[in-house]
């Protein structure tokens, strides 16, 4: 009987084994004890750590790297990925310019406040009536031009002291690897829409005119949400891309 796993906490027990240890193993990188772009030890070592099979180890691993946790390089081992990175980000950009590039754009300015959950935070982000946000509202702009006004809702209970920061990330992936949060998968709704007039003049185009809205929500790894946002966008000859399979 193998107990050399140790599980992080509020984790069921009749989770399968190999997920115990993905769990284990995924602990150590948000709480910061594998450091990003850190080695990561041969499955022999780890299964004889954990107390399991290297079989189990093995497809706890395959799991994170789908999961984009860990990264395997050919000839050179495995290694923590970093979620900061724009590599990892780019998963949650799926918007492209005229030439098929993905666009990121330049951060100009970022707000943040804090108050207590409205009804359509409470709902996207399974909180209780009450519970303390921080809405985060970035500006980002693309050739010279503002392209994207993102108003994001996030947990405080998750983010403590974010608004007393002097800094703040510029996006949930950095923001989620300063406060040791592993992201998982995301869901969008797109469609064209008129921005309020404040983000019309925020975009520099006229009122009334159709740009893109995206409406999405941030999950934790095999978690709740972690981040719901409404974005405008307005980006000449650019597009959206879904990328399936």
């Amino acid at each position: 009987m193998h107990t050399g796993v140790a599980l992080p906490s509020k984790r069921p027990s009749h989770r399968a084994l190999y997920l115990q240890v993905r769990d284990a193993l995924a602990e150590r990188i948000a709480t910061g004890a594998w450091k990003p772009g850190s080695a990561v030890a041969n499955e022999i070592d780890l299964a004889r750590e954990l107390g399991v099979s290297a079989g189990t180890v093995r497809k706890a691993l395959e799991m994170m790297e789908a999961q984009r946790l860990i990264t395997r390089r050919q000839g050179r081992g495995t290694f923590v990925s970093d979620q900061a990175s724009n590599e990892q980000a780019a998963r949650f950009r799926n918007f492209r310019g005229p030439d098929g590039e993905r666009v990121s754009g330049r951060l100009v300015s970022v707000e943040i406040a804090e108050g207590a959950a409205n009804e359509q935070e409470v709902r996207h982000l399974r909180l209780s009536a009450g519970d303390a946000v921080y809405r985060i509202r970035r500006v980002r702009s693309h050739a010279g031009l503002n392209f994207m006004v993102e108003d994001a809702t996030v947990p405080a209970a998750l983010f403590p002291n974010l608004a007393g920061k002097r800094e703040i990330a510029g996006n949930i992936t950095g923001l989620a690897q300063e406060y040791g949060v592993l992201l998982g998968k995301a869901v969008e709704r797109v469609w064209p829409g008129v921005p309020p007039a404040a983000t019309a003049q925020t975009l520099g185009i006229a009122p009334g005119t159709t740009v893109l809205l995206r409406d999405r929500v941030v999950f934790m790894l095999d978690g709740p949400p972690v981040e719901w946002g409404t974005s405008h966008l307005h980006l000449p000859g650019g597009f959206y891309l879904a990328e399936m399979g």
